[in-house]
């Protein structure tokens, strides 16, 4: 309920910054274009995000004839968790990782990579299939769609209203007030915070599904130390020509962080510190 309310907040803020930025730049009628862009694209996101993420990594739909063992973990992870049974899909890289999509339960993907299929152990594998069930469960798959979009939306009239500065002004508003201060605030440090909230929200939803995932599969532990071989596993990968590589516009689905950490790591993090969710988890009893 914490996690939840902690996200419906933040959403509410990317839509109310979505909001102020379009009344700064058109007014009134800047507003409605924004929200109803906003709209359109979130609409978007909830129909198609699943086949562009899937086709994006170029997952292969597998069979139980193909993957026996596959589908029975997410047969009986479904059913436990009360849910429809996702559609399973294999990511040929040596990047071990997995994630959900899909607009709700009943429209569902689970995916891993073949990376993931040969460090962990069914126990691990079951944890990690855990956790992203729980975020089918819990809707985070359309959760992240549409915190992404109106972020996306944010930086692109930021975007647009720089550019329309450079060449002959901003124009359109209802009133004159702010002067540059109020340019610089909307036009650079709105989409930096449309961006760490949109973050914040991938971090939250994390915890969620950690803790959903294990009271799934009883194995708090398991996930605990899929966790620490995936956040070393990748941390230490080193991609072949082969290997499909992760996007940034995608790194916040993935179980463990995809990318590399630079400088600004902690601020710009996708995923909560996996030493916190380790010990999270392991402080778990069912």
């Amino acid at each position: 309920m914490k996690n939840m309310f902690k996200t419906t907040i933040l959403l509410a803020s990317l839509t109310g910054l979505l909001v102020l930025i379009g009344n700064y730049f058109g007014g009134t009628g800047g507003m409605i274009i924004a929200f109803l862009f906003a709209v359109i694209m979130n609409f978007g996101s909830y129909w198609y995000s699943d086949t562009i993420v899937l086709k994006m990594y170029k997952a292969r739909e597998v069979t139980p004839a193909e993957s026996p063992n596959l589908h029975r973990i997410v047969s009986d992870l479904a059913m436990k968790g009360g849910l429809p049974k996702p559609k399973v899909y294999i990511v040929e890289s040596g990047m071990p990782n997995a994630f959900a999509t899909g607009r709700n339960p009943q429209h569902a993907a689970v995916a891993v990579t073949t990376g993931i299929l040969n460090l962990l152990s069914n126990e691990e594998i079951e944890g990690v299939l855990a956790h992203e069930l729980a975020h089918v469960k819990n809707r985070d798959t359309l959760i992240s769609a549409v915190a992404a979009t109106i972020a996306g939306v944010i930086t692109m009239l930021a975007t647009w209203a720089r550019w329309a500065a450079i060449f002959g002004g901003i124009g359109g508003r209802d009133d004159d007030n702010g002067g540059i201060v109020g340019f610089i605030v909307m036009a650079v440090l709105a989409p930096l915070a449309a961006t760490l909230i949109q973050l914040a929200i991938s971090r939250s939803r994390e915890f969620a599904a950690d803790y959903e995932g294990a009271r799934m599969c009883k194995k708090p532990w398991a996930l605990a130390n899929a966790l620490e071989k995936l956040e070393y596993g990748n941390s230490h990968f080193q991609p072949s020509n082969r290997d499909v590589q992760a996007k940034e516009t995608t790194a916040h689905m993935f179980i463990v962080n995809p990318l590399k950490g630079g400088v600004l790591q902690s601020l710009f993090r996708t995923h909560p510190v996996t030493d916190e969710r380790v010990n999270r988890l392991r402080a778990m009893r069912f």
